[in-house]
C-alpha cells in the first residue's frame, strides 16, 4: 500500500509518464529507452505504471524500443480535429494506430505559447478519447495567479472545462496538476501544497458529477528524487508528470521506484 493512503484510495495504481517536451535525437534516445526499459522490469513494474512521451518524431523509435515491456508510449499532444485538411496535425487515431496508450493535452507551454483555450483541451481531450488514448488533462496556475490568490478560481475554471468529457469517461482519463510557476524552474510546490491543489481538484470534479474515486491526478513541476517520495505520500497525488528528470535514466527510475514505494 502506498504510503500515507487508505485502503479505498490504494487501489489507483501509480502512474509515473515522462514528458520529453522538445527534446532527443535518435542515439540518445535508444540509450535512454534501453536503460529504462532495463531498469523498470520485475517486480517494480507491478507496483507502477510507466510510460514516456516522445516527440512525435520519435513516437516509432520508442514504440520499437518498449515493444513487449512494461512501459508505454504516449504523445505530448493531440489534434483537436479527426482526419482531413488539417496540414501539420497530428490525428488521435494515427496515435492510437500507432499504438500510444497515452496523450498529453492542454500543458501550460501550449497554453501559453500558442494560446490553446480550455474548450481547445476539451474537445481535444474528447478526440483522444474517442480514438482509445488516455487523455492526461493538465491544469495549473501562474506565479502572478497564485500570489494573486486566485488558484482555485484559474484551475477550478480549466477543470469545469472538461467535466463534460469525464463525465462520461470513466477511469480512462488521467488528470495532471502542474503549477506553471513550478515546469523547469527548479522550483517545486511543497508536498502540501501540492495536496490542497490534488484535493481541491478532486472535490470540484465530484461535484461536477464525475466519478473520482479510481480517478488518477498527477502531480508535475520539478519532481525530481529528492522530493518525489514525499509528493507521491499525499493522499490524492497519484504519481507525476515527469518534465527534465525523465531525460536522466538515473532520476527517472529513482522516480517511478518512489512511485511504487519502493
Amino acid at each position: 500500500m502506498r504510503r500515507g493512503l487508505s485502503p479505498q484510495m490504494s487501489s489507483r495504481t501509480p502512474l509515473v509518464v515522462g514528458n520529453w517536451k522538445s527534446n532527443g535525437r535518435t542515439g540518445t534516445n535508444a540509450a535512454l529507452l534501453d536503460a529504462v526499459r532495463s531498469r523498470l522490469a520485475g517486480p517494480m513494474a507491478s507496483g507502477v505504471e510507466v510510460g514516456v512521451c516522445p516527440p512525435h518524431v520519435y513516437l516509432t523509435q520508442a514504440l520499437g524500443a518498449l515493444a513487449g515491456s512494461s512501459v508505454q508510449v504516449g504523445a505530448q499532444d493531440v489534434s483537436a480535429h479527426g482526419d482531413g485538411a488539417y496540414t501539420g496535425e497530428v490525428a488521435a487515431a494515427m496515435l492510437s494506430d500507432l499504438g500510444c496508450r497515452f496523450a498529453i493535452v492542454g500543458h501550460s507551454e501550449r497554453r501559453t505559447l500558442l494560446g490553446e483555450s480550455d474548450a481547445t483541451v476539451a474537445s481535444k481531450a474528447r478526440c483522444a478519447l474517442e480514438a482509445g488514448l488516455v487523455p492526461i488533462i493538465c491544469v495549473g496556475e501562474t506565479l502572478e495567479q497564485r500570489e494573486a490568490g486566485a488558484t482555485e478560481a484559474v484551475v477550478g475554471a480549466q477543470v469545469d472545462a472538461v467535466v463534460p468529457v469525464l463525465a462520461t469517461a470513466g477511469p480512462g482519463v488521467v488528470l495532471a496538476y502542474e503549477p506553471v510557476w513550478a515546469i523547469g524552474t527548479g522550483r517545486s510546490a511543497s508536498a502540501q501544497e501540492a495536496q490542497a491543489v490534488h484535493a481541491f481538484v478532486r472535490a470540484r470534479l465530484a461535484r461536477g458529477g464525475v466519478a473520482v474515486a479510481g480517478l488518477r491526478i498527477l502531480y508535475g513541476g520539478s519532481v525530481k528524487p529528492a522530493n518525489a517520495a514525499s509528493l507521491f505520500a499525499m493522499p490524492d497525488i497519484d504519481g507525476g508528470l515527469i518534465g527534465g528528470a525523465s531525460l536522466s535514466a538515473d532520476d527517472f527510475v529513482a522516480i517511478c521506484s518512489a512511485a511504487a514505494g519502493a
